[in-house]
């Protein structure tokens, strides 16, 4: 795998270049052919956390984990642990629509059912125990915030009085707002 290692407010030594390097690279048992992408690994301090981002971006599939600890290398083993179970619990599920797909290959290697314990990520179902339905309002993404904060959510769904698309407002770890909207 290629990697692209940046620091904000960080500098990458290259003792944390190699740690980053050698733990990320075990991933690549996980998969048939070790991806061609370039693995995208951010390093960060805010207010003595570090913080990681992982991105490794491939054909048909995105995988993307982040993590934050006082220590940056508790928070690089972290972020492989996130990455790892993403893989685990989605290995079978993407095995079988590339093989429904025509795709010569899996993109998860198939691992020795001998050497894996229970995994509690290999569930094929997922349950939704809760469905709630209600009417989106027409607000601005101010309007939005506040009933999130009213509520006490972390994340709100509306209707956007200008474009009349559904958009959803987040409070983001930072304490700060995010707002998506679809293209």
């Amino acid at each position: 795998m290629k990697y692209n290692i940046r620091g904000e407010n960080l500098e990458v030594t290259a003792a944390i270049n190699d740690y980053v390097e050698k733990k990320i690279g075990k991933l690549g048992r996980y998969f048939d052919e070790e991806p061609t992408s370039e693995v995208h690994v951010n390093l960060s301090v805010y207010n003595d956390e570090q913080q990681i981002e992982v991105t490794i971006p491939m054909k048909n599939l995105l995988l993307r984990a982040e993590e934050r600890h006082v220590d940056l290398y508790a928070a690089i083993d972290l972020v492989v642990g996130k990455l790892e179970r993403q893989i685990r619990k989605h290995k079978t599920k993407i095995n079988r629509k590339f093989r429904n797909e025509g795709a010569p290959k899996y993109v998860f290697a198939e691992m020795e059912k001998s050497s894996q314990q229970a995994d509690p990520y290999d569930d094929e179902d997922i349950e939704i125990v809760k469905n709630k339905r209600f009417d989106l309002k027409p607000m601005d993404s101010e309007e939005a915030v506040l009933q999130m904060d009213m509520l006490g959510h972390s994340f709100f769904v509306f209707t956007n009085a200008d474009t009349n698309n559904t958009n959803v407002v987040y409070r983001r770890r930072d304490g700060k707002y995010g707002l998506i909207e679809p293209n």
